[in-house]
């Protein structure tokens, strides 16, 4: 089967103006995401598979896109 990530029901993002940065909410923790990061979990939409998402990145990051999907839903912020 294809994974097409996404938002776990327990996962939120959300912009915060006053730290100008993206943040995950996740139960009991809330992770400050880096610019990259923010623009992977935002394209984690259930629609796209996973290289659809690697494809709107540069060549040369594919394996790191993908390193950091993994590592997300690992940690059950993506289903």
């Amino acid at each position: 089967m294809i994974w097409r990530p996404a938002l776990s029901r327990s996962a939120i993002l959300r912009h915060d103006p006053v730290r100008g940065a993206d943040l995950l909410i996740v139960p009991e923790r809330i992770v400050v995401l880096n610019e990259e990061a923010a623009a992977i979990v935002g394209l984690c939409d259930g629609r796209r598979t996973v290289d659809e998402i690697v494809a709107e990145f540069p060549e040369g990051v594919e394996a790191d896109v993908v390193d950091f999907l993994d590592r997300v839903r690992t940690e059950g912020w993506l289903r």
